[in-house]
């Protein structure tokens, strides 16, 4: 039970700063818009003069350290206090943690030193890190503490891509990028296995598929050795796409035991796996792809299909149920959900299908993706800004 000292304090917080998903979830789906507006058009014009950072590095940087973080750290402020009990983050606290990460999306359009962009950004990584880790370290729960050295990664991951702009370090901004992108492959993947065989055997009634330590570490070792081997090319070459096709296996076959064939009736359900789904058969076709072109462009397979997916009938789901309402009586989120799906479907095996109309379906992907997030932001928003429906707290 979540011990709330003073109801009417509570009651004087502004709804949108109660707990966490409120704030991130809203300017994080209304920042995927913006952000791939903006790419899209600098990936047409060029540079922009206001940016004092190179176009493709904001591009990636904002969308993994922007957007992505931004919903990654609503989520885990929200669930800490469900695995702890303990409140949560809010108020002023949450708001200044908001602020950290909105100043750096403000700043890059400024002439403001990249040294202090990137310390205000690894503030915010490590508030986010200091209200977990205190928490578990509370009440002991240590099965949650994978989230602050994870944290950590992304923290020192941060500052090294900053660094690559200066060409400090002996690796190109490409590493810390690739490295990167493990992190959210084996964040997705612990949270995945826990969240989603355990949603679908709730919705359909069925016994949840028990996790098996075996097949966690072969699915997720993998991952975090790519993960380290992004920063080491000559040892990547040799390893990784055994890596990729070992762990890819491993990721199928874990995933064909969650029952993905009974979901089709529930956009919630579905939408997990069909996004989940997205992790292995990237990993299997960049293990076993000897063609340069064809391994660069699949990784929108999981930057779109997986990280957007996963994020968007997430979001629908905690909000819905954070708020106070039915989960499944909610809004009609299906045509943005099929719309990431065939965003990420676009983006990269139409790519590599059709090199030759590569501005035509980046375009298209893009706008497949700002309507997905638009009709999250037009149907759930109101929901973060409003108290919760059943008068609880949050």
């Amino acid at each position: 039970m979540i011990n709330i000292v003073d109801r009417a304090v509570e009651e004087r917080i502004p709804p949108i700063l109660r707990l966490g998903f409120r704030p991130f979830f809203l300017l994080g789906s209304i920042y995927a818009i913006i952000a791939i507006v903006i790419w899209v058009w600098a990936f047409r014009h060029g540079q922009p003069s206001a940016l004092n950072v190179p176009a493709l590095w904001w591009h990636v940087h904002e969308m993994l350290f922007g957007f992505a973080m931004a919903i990654v750290a609503g989520f885990v402020l929200t669930a800490v206090q469900n695995w702890t009990g303990v409140k949560g983050t809010s108020d002023k606290r949450l708001a200044i943690i908001v602020g950290l990460w909105l100043l750096p999306r403000l700043l890059f359009w400024t002439p403001t030193p990249l040294w202090l962009i990137a310390s205000i950004e690894a503030l915010f990584l490590a508030a986010v890190a200091f209200e977990i880790g205190f928490r578990v370290f509370q009440t002991k729960g240590w099965r949650n503490l994978f989230f602050v050295p994870l944290f950590v990664l992304a923290l020192i991951a941060n500052f090294a891509s900053y660094a690559t702009i200066k060409g400090l370090p002996p690796f190109p901004a490409s590493a810390v990028w690739q490295a990167m992108l493990w992190w959210f492959v084996l964040l997705l993947s612990v949270m995945g296995a826990r969240v989603i065989p355990f949603f679908t055997a709730r919705k359909f009634n069925f016994e949840k598929a028990q996790p098996q330590l075996w097949l966690d570490i072969a699915a997720n070792l993998p991952i975090g050795l790519l993960f380290l081997l992004s920063f080491f090319p000559l040892a990547a070459a040799d390893l990784s796409a055994s890596l990729m096709v070992f762990a890819g296996l491993a990721q199928l076959v874990r995933f064909a035991r969650w029952k993905p064939y009974l979901t089709l009736s529930e956009p919630l359900v579905w939408s997990l796996h069909t996004a989940y789904l997205c992790i292995p058969v990237m990993l299997l076709i960049r293990g076993l792809s000897n063609d340069a072109f064809v391994n660069h462009t699949m990784i929108h397979l999981f930057a779109v299909g997986s990280i957007g997916g996963l994020i968007l009938a997430m979001i629908a789901r905690v909000t819905m149920g954070h708020t106070g309402r039915q989960i499944y009586k909610g809004p009609r989120m299906w045509p943005a959900f099929l719309a990431i799906f065939l965003a990420a479907i676009v983006r990269s095996i139409g790519i590599v299908i059709w090199p030759e109309y590569t501005f035509s379906l980046i375009s298209l992907a893009a706008l497949l993706w700002c309507g997905a997030f638009a009709l999250y932001v037009c149907q759930f928003g109101l929901m973060l800004c409003k108290p919760r429906l059943d008068g609880h707290p949050g």
